[in-house]
């Protein structure tokens, strides 16, 4: 039995590794210039790649650089980067949903610090439960490329012009779409709740008032308002359900 159950981690391991090798390629690219936002506020190389391990988001890395280059205090810089990465708490109660009850909680602990936009995409689009030793698989790829473009743009500094620096992040985009296309070609539910997110992320940067609330909070109010109103619209059959009809 512990022969089957290490062969099967085995599997699921290379599978996150196979899947967060995009992940870590475009972390590589987009940190890149939050590297040179770590020089900016007067970090080196070896404390901006400490930072990005220390702290999986990109949103909450530049607000806290940002913060440091202003001299802002701890609890100002605690405070904000709480405030920025308020998302991933919506995230994780999403992944503890699909977990099973038998999960260790050192499991549990580990898979919320390595919650990134990206990691939960793949994860969640997975069937059954939440394997952690799938997250730890797309972990190892994802983490170092979010560390090391950080440490490499502190190296580089401004000696890359900004245009350049935008134009590696277009492959996390690829990756997104990799992540959202193949559910939403077998659903036209799904289909159509994607084009509703887009639709609604672009008015709510338009709309007055809510287009001054930072990204982060304008997604926690999306995320909350449409998946409430999916739920009711459209819940989700269980496999019980299914036979039933069937």
């Amino acid at each position: 039995m512990k022969t089957i159950n290490t062969i099967n981690n085995k599997k699921v391991f290379f599978d996150g590794l196979h899947d967060g090798i995009p992940i870590g390629l475009g972390y590589l690219a987009v940190s890149f210039s939050l590297g040179i936002a770590a020089k900016n506020a007067g970090l080196n190389p070896l404390q901006s790649f400490f930072a990005s391990m220390l702290c999986n988001a990109s949103a909450g890395e530049y607000a806290g650089f940002t913060l440091i280059a202003a001299g802002a205090t701890y609890i100002e810089i605690a405070i904000i980067t709480l405030i920025a990465n308020a998302r991933y708490l919506l995230m994780s109660c999403a992944m503890s949903q699909r977990m099973s009850p038998k999960t260790p909680l050192g499991h549990r602990l580990l898979m919320g610090f390595y919650i990134t936009d990206e990691l939960f995409g793949i994860s969640i689009a997975r069937q059954g439960n939440l394997n952690p030793i799938y997250t730890y698989g797309a972990v190892a790829v994802a983490a170092p490329g979010w560390a090391v473009g950080t440490a490499l743009g502190t190296i580089a500094g401004n000696l890359l012009p900004l245009r350049i620096v935008s134009a590696l992040s277009v492959a996390l985009f690829g990756m997104f779409l990799a992540v959202i296309i193949p559910p939403s070609r077998k659903s036209k539910i799904i289909a159509g709740i994607i084009i509703f997110c887009f639709t609604a992320s672009y008015c709510a940067s338009c709309v007055p008032y809510i287009s001054q609330l930072s990204e982060g909070t304008r997604t926690i109010i999306l995320t909350i308002t449409i998946s409430t109103v999916a739920a009711i619209l459209f819940p989700h059959k269980t496999d019980e359900e299914d036979k039933d009809e069937a």
